[in-house]
């Protein structure tokens, strides 16, 4: 698991310190140009926050990212301007090539991923919603046959375990074997 040593300094009253070791887990999140949509849905499969598509010109992406993210690209412009940021820069084309490239770059392991808890469409957190909350909501066959759905508020898509779960999760243990 990523994460960082912090060494705490803690008062108390009466001038008494306490210094503690504080293990602090690291929050990985990307940002990604507009040249990586299938590795931005995989991220997201996987828990990454991955911010996709930031609508500027490449000249300026770097003005308009958040300090902690990671910059994913395969645009030199992008590559050129990256200062401030920790950066990937993307050498292929194939979808799992990408995906090993990003977990041995950033030292992921897969007690870092989080599997189906993000929208792969608007990258917001789902939230476990109970059966009656999507009665009419999706076919009837699903509702009938599954009993377990997911909902992203911002969006309103319903997700649930369907026939490529499984072999999803197979993907991810894979590449992380």
């Amino acid at each position: 698991m990523l994460a960082i040593w912090k060494r705490e300094v803690i008062s108390f009253t009466n001038h008494q310190y306490l210094v503690a070791n504080i293990f602090i887990p690291m929050v990985i999140c990307f940002a990604a140009d507009r040249t990586l949509g299938k590795l931005v849905k995989w991220l997201r499969i996987l828990g990454f926050d991955t911010k996709f598509g930031i609508n500027v010109p490449a000249n300026r992406f770097d003005a308009h990212l958040e300090k902690n993210r990671i910059v994913l690209t395969r645009t030199r412009a992008i590559k050129k301007q990256i200062r401030t940021h920790r950066l990937v820069f993307i050498t292929s084309n194939h979808l799992d090539m990408q995906l090993r490239q990003v977990i041995t770059e950033i030292g992921i392991c897969l007690a870092d991923t989080r599997p189906f808890s993000r929208c792969i469409h608007c990258n917001d957190p789902i939230v476990h919603v109970a059966l009656e909350d999507v009665c009419g909501l999706i076919p009837d066959y699903i509702y009938e046959t599954h009993n377990e759905f997911h909902k992203c508020l911002q969006c309103n898509r319903i997700f649930w375990p369907g026939s490529h779960f499984r072999r999803s999760l197979e993907r991810i243990e894979n590449l992380f074997d």
